[in-house]
């Protein structure tokens, strides 16, 4: 009984001596529904192994980049990357992972893989210029599914989204008239009498699992989590593909990220290859360049490189592609070069 008080002070002490202890650490982000999977799962595990709670609440790209702004986060996420030298002045951006953003539909009697979509036909089902399923345009692409006379209706994000962003990326590039009319952003005015929103892709995800003969789009995690079909889609080289993270990282792999811009902003979007995916993007953490709290700037640093060391088949069983080794190199140098906090490096 005596040994273990002495043995209880003693640790005691040593804690007290040390500062506070690493397992009361917690630190916070909020952003992108795209990456929350991933980064739901790398926290738990972190956490376990760590001791340290990383929280982060998935409330759409727009959210993320104006609580990074107000410094009422540590970190914040968004899919479509920060350009512009005013706002990158104060903040630095990096990569985390890759991902593909899939077309999931609702349609009785036809399964995922069975629907075939190219990149015009997508476009118009999105502009509200194709009412039924079994329209001549879609039609001519599934010959051999028996198509129903059913309404489609269209669920997209009714929030500020970088899924948004990279899903219309893509629709603008294929489509000259999607282009015009619709435009590419994380918010946008969607044509069509019969469209829904819905906030985050847990909300897209669940409108077109309710709704009898609906098509959203989603990132991949959400349709294999929720066992949502996918359509298969035509890339650019003309060949059909279907979602995987094989096809998600055939065009990954032409990502040219020594090329970047500031903030390691690429577009990723209809890549060359027989087997890519064409509708692929990274997603970004962003933090404020002078860290108000050294150990907590550090703690979110340390999260994240224990992701990119220890994540990396995690995010793989959730179908993301990680980045490459030479890649994160370049994020964490930027992180010795970049984040300080009272003009000093906190990393490493």
């Amino acid at each position: 009984m005596k040994t273990n008080l002495i043995g209880s002070l003693i640790l005691a002490a040593v804690c007290l001596a040390a500062g506070p202890v690493l397992a009361q650490m917690a630190v916070n982000g909020a952003g992108a529904t795209f990456p929350q999977p991933v980064y739901e799962k790398w926290a738990y595990k972190y956490k376990e192994a760590t001791g340290v709670q990383v929280n982060y609440q998935g409330i759409g790209s727009g959210g993320g980049i104006a609580q990074i702004k107000a410094k009422t986060v540590d970190f914040g996420g968004t899919d479509e990357p920060l350009t512009k030298p005013e706002d990158l002045k104060d903040i630095y951006q990096f990569p985390t992972v890759m991902g593909g953003v899939v077309p999931v539909f609702n349609l009785k009697g036809v399964q995922g893989g069975e629907i075939i979509l190219d990149g015009p036909t997508l476009a118009k089902i999105f502009m509200g210029d194709l009412a039924k399923w079994n329209d001549p345009a879609i039609k001519k692409l599934n010959p051999q599914v028996n198509l129903p006379e059913k309404d489609i209706t269209v669920v997209h994000r009714s929030d500020g989204s970088g899924t948004t962003f990279i899903f219309s990326s893509y629709l603008a590039e294929v489509s000259p008239e999607f282009k015009a009319k619709v435009g590419a952003g994380k918010a946008l005015k969607w044509p069509g009498k019969n469209s829904v929103g819905a906030k985050g892709n847990p909300g897209v995800a669940g409108q077109v699992q309710n709704i009898d003969g609906a098509i959203g789009y989603v990132e991949y995690a959400y349709a294999s989590q929720n066992k949502i079909p996918c359509a298969n889609l035509i890339n650019k080289a003309g060949k059909v593909v279907k979602p995987d993270l094989s096809s998600f990282a055939a065009a990954a792999a032409s990502a040219a990220w020594q090329k970047a811009p500031v903030g390691f902003a690429l577009t990723l979007i209809n890549q060359p290859g027989d087997n890519s995916w064409p509708i692929v993007g990274a997603t970004y953490i962003m933090m404020q360049r002078n860290q108000p709290d050294a150990a907590k700037g550090k703690a979110v640093l340390q999260f994240f490189d224990w992701a990119f060391k220890n994540g990396g088949s995690l995010a793989e069983e959730l179908g993301y592609v990680v980045l490459p080794a030479n890649v994160v190199k370049m994020v964490e140098a930027g992180w010795a070069k970049e984040i300080k906090s009272g003009g000093k490096p906190i990393w490493p």
